[in-house]
């Protein structure tokens, strides 16, 4: 649960919503909080000043009447029904009898109370909490005025309750709206993220499908697309002057060719003690390892455009490991190195069966190339989560981590010592985007494992 919860705190829409929801639920708070207090506030001064003028009538009586005028006016405003239940009175002699009021005996208050103050008392049988107004009379008596407070307290309450009900509804709104927020959040992330996932994948035409709104992320999904059509030109750009060289340089290259082998042939070059042998057999060979070179770009040119694409059908995988495994069994003792065919599982992807052979011998010559001598390098097929997998993997040195994201980049090396073009996973890489999959790498603990991932011919 923990961990959950850390994970979604880490979503930047789930803190936003949180945070704007907390702001507006303390602000609904401390709304009501205030609206508590003007109400409290309200019925304690209308209740103070009730009493208060209460007060004042009987001691205006007193003056006229006497002692005898204010027992009556108690009598009479104790029996007239408006507000009985609540006033409270209490006139006593010097002595401290009670000679009228409903009060049963005289509070503990200072002699002089005529600020009021809260007391329990005991009225008409029953412990209550009463504002109280004590004031003392000329002839030594007692004079107190007060109300009882249950029914403020039952309003009080009833705010109180509001209030609490209307906090409990203000968190649940928060909760409820972090998570619609994310949600919605995540929906117009979630299209940049699904689209830059299968660019990364090597779908290069993807983009960003408009959300048909025009707020602040309309105008990214624009600015994004933008840079990828710019991208995606620039790469475009650099493909076409290396296919175009590749396309216009073989040509000459083989008439070169042609005319240097007919050079060696005219010269009789065979004999090895002829001086001009070593040079013309030289660059006999590097024109050789030039036109190989040419011929891996336009290959990969040809799979880039998609031209093959209509002769995909199921391929079984396992076949073409074992295939590949047989061919190279001999180049693998010659090296020495044992070559492992693991357990077949019957892996069948939809695709072209010459260019994943090929793909599939290009990772076995490099774990081969690279694994070292006395190594182990094993091939062999899997089906994983609905996807087909080809997986070739060897325990020599490996890679670092650092360079998995830079194999399959043209012309890129690592080892520069070993003869190459660096075209090899690059034609692999270009194989595997068109059938619609992923190349992956990864570290076999110790050495290199090289993965490609296709979806399955039910797919």
């Amino acid at each position: 649960m923990t961990r959950a919860l850390r994970q979604l705190w880490r979503s930047v829409g789930f803190r936003l919503a949180f945070y704007y929801g907390l702001l507006v639920a303390i602000t609904m708070l401390a709304a009501l909080a205030i609206v508590y207090m003007q109400t409290v506030g309200v019925l304690q001064q209308r209740m103070a000043r009730q009493v208060a003028t209460s007060m004042q009538q009987l001691v205006v009586r007193y003056e006229a009447r006497g002692a005898e005028g204010v027992a009556g006016e108690i009598t009479h405003a104790l029996s007239d029904g408006r507000n009985s239940d609540n006033e409270i009175y209490l006139l006593t002699d010097r002595e401290g009898n009670k000679r009228a009021g409903n009060l049963d005996q005289m509070p503990s208050l200072a002699p002089d109370a005529g600020d009021g103050v809260h007391r329990r008392v005991v009225r008409a049988g029953q412990t209550v909490i009463a504002y109280l107004v004590m004031r003392p009379l000329p002839d030594g008596g007692m004079l107190v005025v007060g109300h009882d407070l249950r029914d403020q307290e039952s309003i009080e309450s009833l705010v109180a309750s509001a209030s609490a009900a209307a906090g409990i509804v203000a968190v649940l709104l928060l909760i409820g709206g972090t998570f619609v927020f994310r949600q919605e959040l995540e929906r117009s992330v979630g299209a940049v993220r699904r689209t830059a996932a299968r660019i990364a994948a090597g779908e290069l035409q993807e983009r960003v499908a408009p959300s048909g709104e025009e707020d602040e992320f309309a105008l990214l999904e624009g600015d994004i697309n933008a840079m990828l059509d710019r991208i995606q030109s620039l790469m475009d750009g650099v493909r076409h002057v290396s296919n175009t060289i590749a396309h216009d340089l073989r040509t000459p290259l083989t008439r070169v060719l042609v005319r240097l082998r007919a050079v060696e042939a005219g010269l009789g070059l065979g004999d090895a003690n002829h001086p001009q042998r070593e040079p013309v057999a030289t660059a006999i060979r590097e024109l050789e390892e030039l036109a190989v070179m040419f011929e891996k770009l336009l290959q990969i040119a040809e799979v880039e455009a998609g031209a093959r694409r209509q002769q995909f059908a199921p391929v079984a995988l396992h076949v073409i490991a074992d295939d590949v495994a047989e061919l190279y069994e001999a180049v693998a003792e010659m090296r020495g190195i044992t070559l492992l065919r693991e357990p077949a599982d019957r892996a069948v992807a939809l695709g072209d069966r010459d260019l994943l052979a090929g793909a599939a011998a290009n990772l076995l010559d490099n774990a081969l190339k690279y694994g070292g001598e006395g190594a182990t390098v094993r091939i062999g097929t899997h089906t994983v989560d609905g996807r087909a997998q080809l997986v070739v993997q060897d325990d020599g040195p490996g890679i670092p981590s650092a360079e998995y994201a830079h194999l399959g980049v043209r012309f890129h090396r690592l080892d520069h010592s070993t003869p190459g073009h660096g075209l090899g996973l690059a034609s692999v890489q270009a194989v595997v985007a068109l059938h619609g999959g992923r190349l992956q790498f990864g570290d076999a603990g110790p050495g290199l494992r090289a993965c490609i991932d296709l979806p399955t011919a039910d797919d």
